[in-house]
């Protein structure tokens, strides 16, 4: 039986939410642009993470990690600007705003523990 990763799990439920967000933003006529970062950043997590784990080596592995990272810091950004702009319903805020910062500590977990096993 093929054990699930936990990471690539988190960050690909988590752009589908970003997602469904985005449509309802969208119907909302929330501006297209700030949509627009929101969908971006909050789907090129999943995808830099899916990246690296078919990298080419511990390096590019470690690479998409870092940028999935950083990509999970500016989400947070444009979820904490419609939260505290009354855009975002505050408890829905909330929840994806926790789901964001255990998505950040699972990946720096990752990448520090990478770091450390090719020392």
């Amino acid at each position: 039986m093929k054990q699930e990763n936990l990471i690539l799990t988190k960050t690909y439920n988590f752009g589908l939410r970003i997602l469904k967000l985005y449509l309802h933003l969208r119907k909302e006529k929330v501006d297209i642009g700030l949509c627009s970062q929101l969908l971006r950043s909050g789907t090129s997590i999943g995808a830099n993470t899916e990246e690296a784990v078919g990298g080419s080596s511990r390096k590019d592995f470690i690479n998409k990690l870092q940028i999935a990272y950083k990509e999970a810091r500016e989400r947070m950004y444009w979820l904490r600007l419609l939260s505290d702009s009354e855009i975002l319903d505050q408890k829905l805020a909330e929840s994806f705003i926790t789901d964001c910062e255990e998505i950040i500590k699972i990946l720096a977990a990752i990448i520090n523990s990478s770091k450390a096993a090719k020392a």
